[in-house]
């Protein structure tokens, strides 16, 4: 994966579901949420004549990164999920599916990329970042289902 691109290309579409300024949310060893704003970060060599891009890029050497593909909606009564991005559906999942996967609010879906590489997982984030627990969660792996719709869109913005 070209991470430079795909950050490139994610921020280019993602205006209809949230700001492409937030679009990028780091996130330490142990999952939790750190700062998304990475156009106001400090340090990592970053200077204020870098892009947005190359803020992301010298802060990934030294971070995980969650990038923001979009939101999820799960709607409990049908065990079924709403997607929103830039491709909005909703998909039916099952009961475990929606057990592992289902919370009470909205929350991010998107990639971690691993620092200092181009390693990513699949997964989500709160909507509110400011909660102490508010943290990554990995999106268990699978060939159907919720798993497999989110790699579905998220391979649509991906370079290599």
């Amino acid at each position: 994966m070209d991470v430079y691109e795909t950050i490139k290309n994610i921020r280019a579409s993602c205006n209809n579901y949230m700001d492409p300024d937030l679009v990028a949310t780091i996130i330490d060893e142990n999952y939790y949420m750190g700062s998304n704003t990475i156009d106001e970060i400090n340090g990592y060599g970053i200077s204020d004549e870098d892009s947005f891009e190359e803020k992301f890029m010298k802060i990934l050497k030294e971070e995980n990164i969650f990038i923001n593909c979009g939101m999820l909606a799960f709607i409990p009564l049908v065990n079924e999920c709403d997607i929103f991005s830039f491709v909005d559906e909703t998909i039916k999942i099952t009961q475990e599916e929606y057990e592992k996967n289902a919370h009470e609010n909205e929350v991010y879906f998107g990639i971690l990329i691993e620092k200092d590489t181009s390693d990513y997982i699949i997964g989500t984030t709160d909507l509110c970042g400011c909660k102490v627990e508010s943290g990554f969660k990995a999106i268990e792996k699978s060939d159907d289902g919720l798993y497999k719709k989110l790699a579905e869109i998220i391979e649509k913005k991906i370079i290599s």
